[in-house]
């Protein structure tokens, strides 16, 4: 059986709109849809209190409602959904690591203080197995074309990979771009001209393996978060490759993915990176 897509939900307004651009993935990809609503039980050993049996059919309810509305404005859509009695982080890691990807949601960029990365969102960011898309609140369809972040220094595979696969299901185009261009020690025109050939050498295959996705090139000076979310406008998806961190009790997510699940325009996709 094919690994589904995976959507972390809760109680709170961003849940529905990153259930809602989950489902529309997983119609793409003929996937079937797994609702995750992590349940923290109270310990055995502690005293039952009054509330905890109508939280948990709250929380139930919550689910249940988000199935028959996914149902009802995807026709189609295979769907399921489970309280999981666990931490919310390892529950979303687990869910993670048998699914095609985990997408989560974020308050909307007019929310004040709102569109700032959770600790839970950092956590499963930082230590994903598998491609995490983080969608706003406030995100709404663009258009079809991926805008894909490339380094010229071990270009990742996993990385462009998705990006080329996600423009083809989409029948969008393909903007690569590669920031920090022409900074370096030398020459600017020679140091931009590698660039060039390097970026160019990094996409051929992709090319080759996806020959019916227009690709776009594009290199900037500016630095790497600035010259993507820049690059970013205009774009239905941002791709990110994330390289391997060790172990940090605060999860290091590189300034370029920070600005873009602050910032970008539309959801973005973090893809670990081997």
């Amino acid at each position: 059986m094919r690994a589904p897509i995976a959507v972390g939900v809760d109680g709170f307004a961003e849940s529905p709109p990153a259930a809602h651009w989950a489902a529309r993935e997983a119609l793409l990809r003929d996937l079937r849809l797994r609702l995750i609503h992590a349940w923290n039980p109270p310990s055995p050993e502690a005293p039952a209190l009054p509330h905890e049996g109508a939280l948990n059919y709250w929380a139930q309810r919550f689910v249940t409602d988000l199935v028959g509305e996914l149902r009802d404005a995807h026709p189609g859509l295979r769907v399921s959904a489970e309280l999981v009695p666990c931490e919310t982080v390892p529950a979303l890691l687990d869910a993670a690591r048998d699914a095609e990807m985990l997408v989560l949601g974020s308050r909307g960029r007019g929310t004040p203080g709102g569109f700032l990365l959770g600790s839970t969102g950092r956590h499963v960011l930082a230590h994903g197995e598998r491609p995490v898309i983080m969608v706003h609140a406030d995100d709404r369809p663009l258009t079809a074309d991926v805008t894909v972040g490339v380094r010229l220094r071990g270009a990742s595979e996993e990385t462009l990979r998705f990006a080329f696969d996600a423009a083809a299901r989409r029948g969008g185009a393909l903007r690569a771009v590669h920031a920090g261009a022409g900074t370096g020690t030398g020459a600017p025109e020679a140091e931009e001209a590698a660039a060039a050939d390097a970026l160019d050498a990094a996409l051929r295959p992709w090319r080759e393996k996806y020959p019916g996705v227009p690709v776009a090139e594009a290199l900037t000076s500016e630095r790497p978060a600035l010259g993507v979310m820049h690059t970013a406008p205009g774009s239905g998806l941002l791709v990110l490759g994330r390289e391997e961190t060790e172990p940090d009790p605060v999860p290091q997510l590189g300034s370029v993915i920070h600005a873009a699940v602050h910032h970008a325009p539309c959801p973005v996709a973090v893809v670990p990176c081997s």
